[in-house]
C-alpha cells in the first residue's frame, strides 16, 4: 500500500477541494469520508490534513470560519471559494490527461494488457 499512498498524498489538495465542492465541512469530517469511499484502504494524516488546509487558504482556494457549536469543541470549517473551483477544475483536466499518458506508458499503447 506504500506505493498506491504515495500516489496519492500527491493528490491531498484535489481530494480536499472536491470534498469542499460538494459541502463546507472540517477536518475530521473529510477523513472520516475519505476512509468511507475507500473502504477503509486510505486515511489522510491529521499533520497532512491540516498542512494542506493551510496551503490552500494561503492560496485563496479555500476559507475557513468557525461553526457555532452548542455543545463540544468549537470546529474549525472550510467552504471553497471561486478561485477553488477553477482550480478543482483544471485538476480534474490534469487528471485525466496525466492518466492518459501514464496508461499508454505502462500498458505501451495497447489497451490495459487484454
Amino acid at each position: 500500500m506504500s506505493i498506491t499512498s504515495d500516489l496519492l498524498r500527491g493528490h491531498t489538495e484535489t481530494i480536499i477541494l472536491a470534498h469542499l465542492a460538494q459541502d463546507d465541512s472540517y477536518g475530521y469530517e473529510i477523513n472520516k469520508s475519505v476512509k468511507t469511499l475507500t473502504s477503509g484502504d486510505y486515511e489522510l494524516k491529521e499533520a497532512t490534513l491540516y498542512s494542506a488546509f493551510r496551503r490552500l487558504e494561503d492560496q485563496g482556494l479555500i476559507q475557513s470560519y468557525w461553526g457555532d457549536q452548542d455543545s463540544g469543541a468549537r470546529r474549525r470549517y472550510y467552504t471553497i471559494t471561486s478561485v477553488g473551483r477553477k482550480a478543482l477544475e483544471r485538476n480534474h483536466e490534469d487528471w485525466e490527461e496525466a492518466k492518459k499518458i501514464i496508461d499508454s506508458l505502462i500498458y505501451l499503447g495497447g489497451n490495459h494488457g487484454k
